[in-house]
């Protein structure tokens, strides 16, 4: 009782920091994107526009992953006993999909500027949209260092997303940076193809995010690492004589364990039951990640030795 308390406390406070992080970005994203429409309406940046709308796109994929950590964060019902951790991994989809069809708009508008280039229809932007670019690139750097701290703490697939999206926004406004400033140096060209080269970064981390979440919602298993570290905690609790089995699987931003260990076939069922108590309690306390560990005694078999298989 007393550790399923605490991961309530921990999955709360979990939920409460993802929401810090996401309420401060739609404020910070709503400033910026009004920064940048202005400048570029002033100054006559349509790369500074365009970085506008990317910044609203932020703005929405911000909502979603709200839903996703609230959905998450649900306590387990009749219809669903396991809980509702995957809903964040169906937001880091959503998210990967958005920020992939950022990446692709980005670079579309890149190649048709290119091609239109030699017609020299392109305008040369004024200062202001180069101060935008880089109160944008400051800003959204300091906003995705700051997500991907918090998600990486919490575990979160889609505050990780939301973080990487700041990235393409950042990534974005080099972009138009380097395309404002090479337009008021005479190479416009320089703007649609930064925004090419940024738009195979965007789609970098797009599937990078598609692929975790999808990771999560196969019952993928955890790292070989942490299952060895898990195999050394079970070993060295006292009444272990060996391990039979370990499986783990990844649910969302939480890991689910089996383990059969094997105990001295003397031990009565009380004797036996304590130390599967010993070894459950072991691992939820060693790993804050999983969510339920189940225990299963086995008999020892004589030549038992330190493990006995995983």
């Amino acid at each position: 009782m007393r550790f399923g308390k605490t991961r309530e406390k921990n999955e709360n406070r979990d939920t409460a920091a993802a929401m810090r992080v996401s309420v401060l970005s739609i404020f910070i994203n709503i400033a910026l994107s009004l920064l940048k429409l202005l400048a570029g309406v002033i100054a006559k940046s349509g790369a500074m526009i365009s970085d506008a709308v990317h910044s609203v796109s932020d703005v929405l994929s911000t909502f979603v992953v709200i839903a996703g950590v609230r959905l998450a964060g649900k306590k387990p019902d009749n219809e669903h006993p396991y809980g509702h951790e995957r809903m964040e991994c169906v937001a880091a989809v959503v998210l990967a999909v958005v920020l992939a069809a950022t990446g692709v708009g980005i670079g579309i508008s890149g190649v048709q500027k290119i091609a239109s280039s030699g017609s020299g229809s392109l305008e040369v932007p004024g200062v202001l949209a180069l101060v935008a670019a880089i109160v944008s690139i400051v800003v959204k750097e300091l906003m995705y260092q700051y997500t991907r701290r918090t998600a990486k703490k919490i575990r979160s697939g889609a505050l990780m997303a939301d973080a990487w999206h700041h990235r393409s926004d950042a990534l974005s406004s080099v972009g138009s940076l380097v395309g404002v400033l090479g337009a008021r140096l005479g190479f416009p060209v320089l703007d649609p193809l930064a925004s090419v080269i940024i738009c195979m970064f965007i789609e970098k981390a797009a599937v990078d995010i598609f692929r975790d979440a999808i990771d999560k919602m196969v019952d993928k298993s955890c790292p070989e690492e942490t299952v060895e570290s898990m195999k050394a905690v079970i070993t060295q609790t006292d009444g272990v004589l060996g391990i039979d089995e370990i499986k783990t699987r990844l649910f969302g931003s939480k890991v689910y364990a089996e383990v059969e260990i094997a105990v001295d076939a003397e031990k009565t069922i009380v004797e036996a039951h304590d130390i599967a108590e010993r070894v459950h309690s072991e691992i939820e306390t060693n790993f804050p990640e999983v969510k339920h560990c189940m225990v299963h005694v086995n008999p020892a078999k004589a030549d038992t030795g330190a493990e006995s298989g995983c």
